[in-house]
Formats: structure tokens, sequence, C-alpha cells
């Protein structure tokens, strides 16, 4: 099962990617439509397949495995209405969105992991709306120890938690809701309770519910580093996947942002490519044929001389912490989470890149 739902998910993250190219073409707008609803339906079992192999791992781990970066939490509620508006909006509901803290407050913490519990919240609350507002709210508390969260998702009654046994109350809501809610609602509240935060549910005047959930957070240094300036020539990349298709949408990715490339079918090709020193980075794939993506990240280290420091970004969609961890210690120097994000490829290319080599925002 794990295979199938690897290949299932493959499947949609080169649909997605190739959706998102199609999106930038110009088409006539009922080719527009038609791409839009591909792309709907391509994410949506995308979506529920991820909270699916989520949970499953979360529920069978001994403890939760965090991705701890700093992130400017403005920033993340700003991501939260951009990802929820528009299915908010689909379903006829209002969706508010509001931050209350020092703008810029940053703190440690899984980006994805904090997503995903609001995501629970925030789909469960718009999913019993039937019309009306539902408001989702972040309180960011400084102190010297560090930055205490409070997040607060405001819908119906009984759209929060209650104290019932929660294989029960998943039931009830997949009755209510669909699987995809029930699945993300249970996903949040193992994630919650992973990251030792508390929940509390708070009924409100009227017929509305405000379910509150807050976590602490290790401080951060508020220092960003400066960009580079793009002085140099365009970088030269290797993008190497076994997958046509993913080799033609990181193609165009990377010349999206005045890059040129090549590209390698296998870990071996890739080698041999490398060897030659043309390259000032590679987009290496995990999972290939006749050599993957680790061993040949170990033998393009084991040159000497500069090729063998060329900087090397994995593109997988297994980017847990331990699997990028791993990713890392082969000598890699950095991951990208497929289906790619042009925003994503390119905070990744600047990060890995010299100064002397140019990449162009999009």
């Amino acid at each position: 099962m794990d295979r199938v739902t690897a290949d299932i998910r493959q499947q949609m993250d080169g649909m997605l990617a190739l959706t998102d190219q199609l999106n930038r073409q110009r088409l006539t707008a009922d080719g527009e439509a038609c791409v839009a609803s591909v792309a709907e339906a391509a994410d949506a079992v995308r979506r529920m397949l991820d909270t699916a192999l989520d949970l499953k791992n979360v529920s069978s781990s001994d403890g939760l495995d965090l991705n701890l970066q700093p992130i400017r939490l403005r920033e993340l509620m700003d991501e939260i209405e951009a990802r929820w508006q528009p299915r908010a909006a689909a379903a006829g509901v209002t969706l508010l969105v509001s931050y209350d803290g020092d703008p810029e407050a940053a703190a440690m913490t899984d980006r994805k992991r904090l997503l995903q519990i609001f995501d629970g919240f925030i789909g469960e609350a718009v999913g019993a709306q039937a019309r009306g507002a539902v408001e989702a709210g972040l309180f960011a508390h400084c102190g010297p120890e560090g930055v205490r969260l409070e997040g607060r998702v405001r819908g119906p009654r009984d759209s929060g938690w209650d104290e019932q046994d929660a294989e029960t109350r998943i039931r009830a809501i997949e009755a209510r809701l669909g699987l995809e809610v029930a699945l993300g609602a249970m996903l949040a509240r193992r994630l919650l309770k992973g990251m030792d935060g508390q929940l509390r549910k708070e009924a409100n005047a009227g017929a509305s519910d405000t379910a509150t959930f807050e976590i602490n957070l290790s401080p951060i240094p508020d220092t960003v580093e400066e960009p580079h300036e793009d002085t140099g020539r365009a970088a030269h990349i290797l993008v190497v996947d076994d997958n046509a298709t993913n080799r033609m949408v990181a193609q165009s990715l990377v010349e999206m942002f005045d890059c040129t490339s090549e590209s390698a079918e296998d870990g071996e090709e890739a080698v041999e490519a490398a060897r030659t020193g043309r390259f000032d980075l590679i987009l290496m794939d995990i999972k290939m044929p006749r050599m993957d993506g680790v061993a040949a990240t170990r033998a393009i280290r084991a040159i000497p001389g500069p090729v063998g420091v060329t900087p090397i970004i994995a593109l997988t969609a297994n980017a847990d912490p331990d699997d990028a961890e791993g990713y890392l210690a082969a000598g890699m120097n950095g991951v990208v989470e497929k289906p790619m994000k042009p925003e994503h490829l390119l905070a990744a290319l600047q990060q890995a890149l010299a100064p002397e080599r140019s990449v162009a925002a999009a």
C-alpha cells in the first residue's frame, strides 16, 4: 500500500505541475475553465492522500518529528488566508482571517504542521457552515521565554472538539462533512497533542463556538539574510529525474528564473554529466532506476576538485524531517518538495548558488 500511495501521489504531483504550466499559457476561456477543474480535482485527491498518510505516520509513531524552521507569524496567517479564501468562497462562506501581535514576530516551528492544525479546524468550520462567516485568528504573545501562540477558529456550534470518543466523533464529522474534513480534523488534534498544545472550546452568544488552541514556541534572532545581487552570469543547472513530465516542469521553472539547463534520466547519467564541470547546481530526484539520487550524490561528492562540491538540491515527494536529514547527510545542500512551487524552488536556488551566479525572480 505504501508503494501504491506513493505512485498515486507522484501522478498527482505531475498533474498539478502540468496544470500550473498550462495556467501560464494563453488559453481560451473554456480552456482555462477545464484546466482549473482538473487542477481542483487533482489538488483535492492529493490533499486527502497527504492527510491520510500524515495521519497514519503520526498515529504509528512514538513521537512527533518536527522540522523546526524560523518563520514570521504574520506571514503564516497570510498563507492561511490565501489557501482558504477560495475554498471558503466556493462553499458560500466568508472567511475572516486576523493576526494580533508584533508584525515582525518570528519563532521556531514546523510551518507545515502548524498549517495542518489550522486546516483541520478551518475545514471543519467551513464544512459545517451553511452560510455566514468563519473567523480564524492568531495571537502572538512574545516574552523572554519565547512566543506563545493562541489560535482561534470561530464557526457554527458543534464545529469545535468535544470530549466524545475520538473515533465516534470523527465518524460523525465524516457523515456530516465528508472524509477529507474528518481526516483533517483528526490530524489537527493529533498534531496539537504532539506539539504539547492545549485545546479548549468556548460557546459564544448565538449559535457559534470558538475552538482555541495554545502552543509555546522557541524564539529566534530577528535577523534576515540580505539577498545576493544578481550581478553574474546565469546559472547552468542539471535537472535529474526519470520522469519526463517532472523533467519538463523543472526545466521550465529554472528557465523562468533566467537560468539555463540540461537534463539526465537517472543517477548514472547525472554522475557522468557532472564530471564535465559544466553545471553550477544539480536538481536531483531521489527514486530512480540504475542509481538513485542519494547514491549519485555520494558519487559526485567523491569526485576530486570543484565538481565534487557542486551544490545539489533534492527534488522529492518524501520531504519529512527524517528523509531530509538523510539527504543532507549524503551531501545534498537542500530539499525542495514535489510538486514544486516556484517560490520554494527559487528560494532554494538563491540559497545554494554563489553570489556570482545569477538567479532572477520570476
